[in-house]
């Protein structure tokens, strides 16, 4: 198997390389500093996680003829991004201080990048519940290591940091956003599951704590 992993940053490009030496991985995937326009080539699946957000809807067609030019007829792709019920303007508050120019899509607003290239869905989930845990797993790491950020940050920095935290698990939570996972492909791709059950191992059960 072998991955290519395109980013714009290039911070996040070295933790990236470094992490994959540290497990061996660094002869499978080639972490590349550029976007998604710039893939070449022709790919058995492609996977977005957490960059529709920062795409812009008026560059969703475009998204969707960089899938349709790169994946294989038989391949799949999976769209992972925060989003909506329903079209809304972002939060003034996380817009201007933690995700500039972000827009977290409805379902209807992310079908611009499946319908003009007659791709199907062929799976969704909603993971809210599950980022609301992650939410309070980096709250909670967050006040454990308050020292540290205090001596390199400023009270209100500190501040605003635990509001999004908070807040975000919150709205997890309230089910005003939502944590979208669409799985896709050509039309004429049958080879998908018929269930979810190979994901789960025999005895797996889900329990909430909220």
């Amino acid at each position: 198997m072998e991955v290519k992993a395109f980013n714009v940053s290039r911070q996040q490009i070295a933790f990236a390389r470094e992490q994959a030496r540290a497990r061996g991985l660094q002869d499978w995937v080639e972490f590349i500093e550029a976007d998604y326009r710039s893939i070449n080539g022709k790919f058995d699946a492609f996977v977005s996680v957490g960059m529709l957000e920062h795409v812009g809807r008026e560059n969703y067609a475009e998204l969707g003829s960089v899938i349709a030019r790169v994946l294989k007829q038989d391949g799949l792709g999976i769209i992972h991004s925060v989003g909506r019920n329903e079209p809304t303007p972002p939060n003034a508050w996380l817009e201007r201080r933690v995700f500039t120019e972000s827009y977290p899509p409805s379902m209807s607003k992310m079908m611009n990048i499946f319908e003009p290239y007659n791709f199907s869905i062929t799976d969704v989930e909603n993971l809210r519940l599950h980022y609301a845990q992650t939410l309070m797993a980096w709250l909670e790491r967050f006040e454990k290591q308050i020292d540290t950020v205090r001596s390199i940050y400023d009270e209100h920095y500190i501040r605003a940091w635990r509001l999004y935290l908070g807040g975000c698990a919150a709205a997890f939570l309230s089910n005003s956003i939502q944590l979208f996972q669409v799985v896709f492909g050509f039309s004429n791709h049958n080879a998908v599951p018929l269930t979810r059950q190979h994901i789960y191992r025999p005895g797996d059960t889900a329990v909430w704590r909220f």
